[in-house]
């Protein structure tokens, strides 16, 4: 089995919904299950800034797809859940992006693993370190001169969350 970390996000509509459904379909993938998920926080958008703030957390999938397969499914799952690509960092329903797919290094057409830009951002990091706190050294390996992020660099707590299970349930 692989294990992936995978970031998600919305600022339009009923964000909590629209993750909630990203992540039930993700568990839904063939040989997929969703084993671990952050809370949800509040953040300040990142690139383009005339827009909604964004809810953005991290999920853990063990799962028999490849990395691009992954990555096919979870552009599938954004467009079904209604996504539409118009403005770069612009204003969006759902956003998964795979952040690590076991400890590998990858750079494809269509993929970079890990993700090139997850090191640099407070939304990435502070759930990405809540879901599995040991993975603090991993990037410090990967990412020289890897920052310490906290709560209040653009990001707040919105929703604490037990567990995948009471996640997918609605609570």
């Amino acid at each position: 089995m692989n294990i992936a970390y995978l970031s998600a996000g919305s600022n339009m509509g009923d964000r909590e919904a629209y993750l909630r459904e990203a992540a039930t379909r993700l568990n839904g993938l063939p040989g997929t299950e969703l084993d671990r998920v952050s809370s949800i926080y509040e953040t300040d958008p990142v690139g383009y800034e005339d827009q909604a703030a964004f809810l953005n957390m991290v999920f853990r999938l063990r799962t028999a797809l490849g990395a691009e397969e992954l990555l096919d499914a979870c552009l599938g799952i954004e467009a079904e859940i209604g996504r539409v690509r118009t403005v770069r960092w612009g204003p969006r329903v759902c956003d998964l992006d795979i952040l690590l797919f076991n400890d590998e290094n990858m750079e494809t057409e269509k993929l970079t693993v890990p993700h090139p830009r997850m090191h640099e951002r407070a939304f990435v990091l502070v759930p990405l370190l809540e879901t599995d706190p040991d993975l603090a050294d991993s990037l410090k390996r990967r990412f020289p001169g890897f920052p310490g992020v906290d709560l209040g660099d653009g990001i707040r707590l919105y929703k604490q969350i037990q567990g995948p299970a009471a996640f997918l349930e609605g609570k």
